[in-house]
């Protein structure tokens, strides 16, 4: 498995990280800062101040609300003592704060993180070997710092029935009907789907993603706004990146009916060999986002960091580039909790021979 995105460092907190988190607070620093000085997560900083946090009555009989690195050290130690005889994780501190840190700060889901500890060969004093007691864990409390609230993924709403509407424009391109079937199978490498993330408005600000069906290898590129022009120019910038191997690696695109693919020539036509294309669109069904399962199931992966709502104002293209690398990295059930960078990388040797 390769590395994730660049978290934090955990740690677990000590006596002498609480004393150090009193007297920054005391400093009025925030928590953002209290988390950089420690080298800690933002959210261990809330935690810990909610897990600290009493009424202090000043000499005037003003009350006001403050940390203490006693209360706090004193409810972590009966929290392990209270689980400790109750279950076999109550015993295993270490792997208790791994599965903590993973979902609540790295943002996996329980699967994922048993995945990972599996293909990487960690061991622990305990040994976990299905989900199901992880969220039964989570349900009842086990857990010091982690909650129903932390998981990335939540149950689905029952949905209701709704009317489909019928399409307002034909396709720009190909059909998706005409698609060769070999597509279909994801036995073919070099097969995408592309779709875009919007932001909260008024930002004009988009994330264009590019999934590969087969290994499930994710592109995602920040663009200025939702335009056909700037979709075209994200795929220059893209196959310059390539070079020759472009038409290998992108042999065909599926994308839906939104203005911003509505430029199919300028999408397909190769910047770097005129009058010759670099790759082939086809065109979902309108209002059939299940034609590209892939890039609806990545594109929740996506907002765990970049929830609906969330405005793309300040976001850089660093930051884009982690939320692809985690992406990417991510251990998948489907390839035995490998990475999708490792089977991509799989593929692209094949065809190139080790890089």
């Amino acid at each position: 498995i390769c590395g994730g995105i660049n978290m934090k460092r955990f740690k677990h907190l000590t006596k002498t990280d609480r004393l150090r988190i009193e007297a920054h607070l005391r400093d009025k620093k925030s928590p953002k800062e209290i988390a950089e000085i420690l080298g800690v997560h933002i959210s261990t900083v809330y935690r810990e101040k909610k897990r600290g946090q009493y009424t202090h009555r000043n000499s005037d009989w003003t009350e006001e609300t403050r940390y203490s690195p006693d209360i706090a050290e004193d409810k972590y130690r009966e929290n392990l003592r209270a689980k400790g005889p109750q279950l076999k994780i109550g015993a295993d501190h270490k792997l208790a704060e791994y599965i903590e840190h993973k979902i609540a700060e790295e943002k996996y889901s329980p699967e994922a993180v048993l995945g990972e500890i599996k293909v990487k060969g960690l061991q622990f004093d305990t040994e976990i070997k299905s989900k199901t007691t992880i969220y039964s864990y989570i349900d009842k409390g086990i857990f010091l710092n982690l909650t129903n609230k932390d998981l990335p993924v939540k149950p689905n709403k029952k949905q209701g029935y709704h009317t489909v509407k019928k399409a307002a424009r034909p396709p720009k391109g190909e059909s998706i009907e005409k698609r060769p079937k070999e597509i279909n199978s994801r036995e073919t490498f070099g097969h995408w789907e592309m779709d875009t993330v919007v932001s909260a408005r008024p930002c004009k600000k988009v994330l264009l993603v590019l999934s590969e069906r087969m290994s499930r290898e994710e592109v995602v590129r920040q663009l200025v706004d939702k335009s056909a022009a700037s979709v075209v120019r994200a795929l220059d910038d893209l196959e310059r990146r390539y070079g020759e191997m472009f038409p290998i690696v992108f042999k065909s695109i599926t994308c839906d009916n939104g203005t911003e693919f509505a430029d199919c020539e300028g999408m397909e036509q190769s910047c770097l060999h005129e009058g010759e294309k670099r790759t082939k669109f086809y065109y979902c069904h309108p209002y059939s986002a299940y034609e590209r399962g892939t890039n609806e199931n990545i594109n929740k992966m996506i907002r765990r960091f970049a929830p609906k709502g969330t405005s793309f104002e300040d976001l850089t293209d660093e930051q884009v580039a982690q939320i692809e690398e985690w992406v990417n990295n991510y251990p998948r059930g489907i390839f035995d909790f490998m990475c999708s960078e490792s089977v991509f990388q799989a593929q692209i040797e094949a065809l190139t021979g080790p890089q």
